[in-house]
């Protein structure tokens, strides 16, 4: 007799980007509609969906241990975050005057603020600090429909700072529902104690990647390539090292200037380029020709108070990319840890359709951080992550913005959120 351990029933309608290779382009707009549907889960993976009555039928006989129903709720994969700086101390509501005066980032981190202000609050904070404050984050991810985040370090600027950070995202990929994909990002910005030695505190990067890969502690190497932080050369000679020692490239590109960071996404293969809000035409056809995912942060400007964003359009009309979105969740220029609020700016600022956003949430995210093959779409044999939205339709999503539509989430075949509450205790990984 076929055992299923959960049955999904009552869902209005499922909604999924189809397959599992990254959707590109007009791609983006296609996806598999199903109403009145259901969803069969064994041993945490999708074992079955489609029409229920179609799925009832196949299932007769078998040995259900346990039916949810949806209430005739929207599903969709679950939200993937491909984007934040989860794990830092502090915070930085001082600086919002400064920004709403006018003055610049690059003004801000200068005179000692940005992230050199969070530098300072990291490493004062202790590793369970660090993970307490950041459990909390998760919390709200996950209330958000968000199952998969990617966690970057990058406020220790130091050999054992950056440990600190890693260490505290690795406990909190196996104590929280939330899988957390970790990226070492030494290459920040550059320390204090290194401000008149950068090409020095390169070297010291480099150098910690090779211990924070040994020790099994990240995935993904970045660099924020950026005027007055890091050159399209420092950056290279980070992200070739990162690659060497099995670390595979992302970057923190073009997002004030043109540097020509996408230019070198494409060259070196980089998995995603992130933020490109200045990103030349050149460096859009050099991240198509090297098959990188463009992950685009509308939260990020907007709080900024910019009058131009990423060219969503152009990336998907014109260059044919898989474009992803994240929150870019930051204690200074995104504060927020809402994935929900980021689709609404995607529709509002991007101009990105409700069908485009939710691929940019899932299957295209998904590949920003290596992890298409298992989750992001609604297939047999994935992962069994889906998020029920209180929403007619999908459009609903980004229409009636500011509020949160998630009711339930299935994370690993579990319902971790349920009627808008988190299941206590934590499940954690235990049994997945």
């Amino acid at each position: 007799m076929e055992r299923i351990d959960l049955l999904l029933k009552g869902i209005g309608l499922l909604v999924t980007p189809p397959g599992s290779a990254p959707r590109r382009g007009s791609e983006m707009q296609a996806l598999r509609e199903i109403p009145d549907a259901a969803v069969a889960i064994r041993d945490g993976r999708i074992a079955l969906f489609g029409g229920e009555r179609e799925v009832l039928d196949r299932l007769r006989g078998a040995d259900v241990a346990d039916t949810l129903d949806a209430g005739g709720r929207l599903a969709a994969p679950g939200l993937v975050d491909p984007h934040t700086h989860l794990v830092h101390g502090g915070s930085r509501e001082h600086e919002l005057a400064l920004k709403r005066a006018g003055v610049p980032y690059l003004t801000i981190l200068a005179q000692g603020g940005g992230i050199l202000s969070t530098v300072r609050a990291t490493r004062a904070a202790s590793e369970e600090e660090l993970f307490r404050q950041a459990y909390r984050s998760l919390d709200n991810m996950l209330l958000q429909g968000v199952t998969t985040a990617e966690a970057k370090s990058g406020y220790g600027l130091s050999a054992e700072e950056e440990r600190k950070q890693l260490r505290a995202a690795k406990r909190l990929n196996d104590a929280h529902p939330v899988d957390v994909v970790s990226t070492f990002m030494g290459a920040h910005a550059v320390p204090p104690e290194f401000r008149d030695r950068p090409d020095a505190y390169v070297e010291l990067v480099c150098a910690m990647i090779a211990e924070a890969a040994k020790e099994g502690l990240a995935e993904f190497c970045d660099v924020f390539c950026e005027q007055g932080v890091f050159t399209v050369g420092q950056s290279r000679r980070i992200l070739l090292e990162g690659r060497r020692h099995g670390l595979a490239p992302k970057i923190h590109a073009d997002e004030i200037e043109s540097l020509g960071g996408a230019e070198l996404a494409g060259e070196v293969g980089a998995v995603s380029a992130d933020h490109l809000l200045a990103a030349s035409d050149e460096g859009l056809r050099a991240l198509a020709a090297g098959g990188v995912v463009p992950v685009l942060l509308p939260g990020t400007s907007f709080n900024l108070g910019l009058n131009r964003h990423a060219r969503a359009r152009a990336m998907i009309d014109d260059y044919a990319l898989p474009v992803a979105l994240a929150t870019d969740f930051n204690p200074g220029s995104c504060p927020t840890d809402s994935i929900q609020l980021i689709m609404a700016l995607a529709s509002l600022n991007l101009r990105m359709t409700p069908e485009e956003i939710l691929t940019a949430c899932t299957l295209n995210a998904a590949h920003a951080i290596g992890r298409g093959a298992d989750i992001g779409s609604i297939e047999v044999g994935k992962r069994a992550d889906l998020t029920l939205f209180d929403a007619p339709n999908l459009a609903y999503l980004p229409y009636r913005f500011g509020i949160n539509h998630a009711f339930g989430v299935i994370k690993n075949g579990r319902a971790a959120v349920w009627d808008r509450r988190i299941a206590a205790p934590h499940a954690g990984k235990e049994g997945t």
